[in-house]
Parts: structure tokens; C-alpha cells; sequence
């Protein structure tokens, strides 16, 4: 099968040229009839701004994975925290249909969490990891600090998403 025929995935429909730093809805999708909502956490302006160095948010996976499978709160509804590929955020996954900005005191109290977290990185064993060095303490805390700054001073909740015209000529997408 080419491209051509294979529909654009939903985070692959967000205009990448006007995300900034937010927690954004991605998609809803229907398990057994129960909601899982997947967020983008969103903690760098694509391809404006560096991404987020592999070894920093391989600390930030394992350090915010934690905090969120025992916050109190949200433990339950936890499913997934990981990163993208571009490094420019995570990828959170919660049973149920939250609001985004529902989810903002949890994503501030696990960054900060992270901002000030000390010891040795959860889970960054041979046993427990498979490339368990290949993490940056210091580096996932200024990126959690940054981040915290975000969430209390800026956070946006909604994107553009881009926008595709069917016609006999072809598919065309704005971006």
C-alpha cells in the first residue's frame, strides 16, 4: 500500500507550524466500550526549538511514568505515559474522556515532581531498563522546570488541526 491511500493518523493532522507547549486531546477511541483518551503533552514548539535531548526524556519517561501510576487521584485511569519520536513532548493515554485542562494539576504536580525530584532515577537498572544508561538527572529537570513555567503561566488546550480537501483531482492538505 503507498501513502497515497492510507488515511493521515490523528497526531499527523495537528499544523505542526502552530502547536506551542500545551496538553492537547489527540484522539478518543472506544475499547470494549469504554473511552481511552490519548493527550499530547506538548513541551516544545516544533521545529522552532530544540528537541528534547534522548537521554533527558528517557529520565523524564521513567520519572513522570512513576509519579502518574501512583498518583492517588489518577492511578486507575492511567493506560500509558511515553515519548514521541520527534522529542518535542509525551504522549499520555487515561481511561475515560477528561478535559485537558482536567489534567493540568496532575501534569504540574508530576513536573514539579520532577523539577525537584533527587536519588537515583526510577527504574534505571539493567534489570529494569533496556538501555538503562541512557538517562540526564539534570538536563529532565530544567526540561521539567521549563515545562512547570508553561503549565502555570501559558498552557493552551486546543490546536489547529490541519484541515484535507477531497476533489476528483486529488487530496490536498493545509498545512
Amino acid at each position: 500500500m503507498t501513502s497515497e491511500k492510507q488515511n493521515l493518523i490523528a497526531s499527523f493532522q495537528v499544523d505542526h507550524t502552530r502547536i506551542v507547549p500545551g496538553i492537547y486531546e489527540s484522539r478518543v477511541d472506544e475499547i470494549g466500550g469504554d473511552a481511552a483518551t490519548t493527550f499530547d503533552i506538548r513541551m516544545k514548539t516544533p521545529n522552532q526549538e530544540p528537541a528534547i535531548h534522548p537521554n533527558a526524556m528517557h529520565t523524564i519517561e521513567h520519572v513522570v511514568a512513576t509519579f502518574l501510576r501512583n498518583d492517588a487521584e489518577w492511578k486507575d485511569r492511567i493506560v500509558y505515559w511515553g515519548p514521541m519520536g520527534c522529542l518535542t513532548g509525551c504522549y499520555l493515554i487515561v481511561k475515560g474522556r477528561p478535559a485537558p485542562q482536567e489534567l493540568q494539576p496532575l501534569l504540574l504536580r508530576a513536573f514539579e515532581h520532577l523539577r525537584d525530584y533527587e536519588g537515583a532515577v526510577p527504574g534505571a537498572t539493567p534489570v529494569n531498563c533496556g538501555n538503562y544508561l541512557l538517562h540526564d538527572l539534570p538536563m529532565a529537570k530544567w526540561e521539567a522546570a521549563r515545562y512547570v513555567e508553561i503549565l502555570t503561566t501559558r498552557a493552551r488546550y486546543a490546536y489547529e488541526r490541519t484541515k484535507r480537501l477531497d476533489t476528483a483531482g486529488g487530496t490536498f492538505y493545509d498545512s
